[in-house]
């Protein structure tokens, strides 16, 4: 049984090692310029940022990065049913109406509440 998970274990200490080795190599070998008042000015995109460097987002905005990625994911789950589709036969059939009906009922509810709203 061993044998079986050599490779696995293999791969995590080699890892292991290489993180380990890269976060302690860091401070040594990396530049010691100490920063300057121009490397301490915000910088963005090529340009001097404009405004106030805090700026506090609105939640509409996280709302709407958090839908983006739960309709995202369900794309994820979707695939490998559709790869076995014909060997989950009616069971699977019925999970994934299951599931697409849940993300469509949540689709609907944040439709009606505004959360794809960007503006009001």
């Amino acid at each position: 049984m061993l044998a079986t998970y050599a490779p696995l274990f293999l791969l995590f200490a080699v890892a292991a090692v290489l993180v380990l080795g890269l976060f302690f190599a860091t401070p040594l070998l990396g530049a010691k310029v100490p920063p300057n008042a121009e490397k301490m000015l915000p910088f963005e995109c090529g340009a001097e940022t404009t405004g106030s460097r805090h700026v506090k987002l609105s939640v509409k905005f996280y709302m709407t990065a958090i839908l983006f990625v739960v309709f995202d994911v369900e794309a994820i789950f979707i695939y490998p049913w559709a790869i076995q589709f014909r060997t989950l036969g009616w069971v699977g059939l019925a999970t994934m109406t299951g599931f697409l009906a849940t993300l469509a009922l949540a689709l609907v509810y944040c439709w009606k509440k505004g959360a794809l709203e960007w503006e009001h």
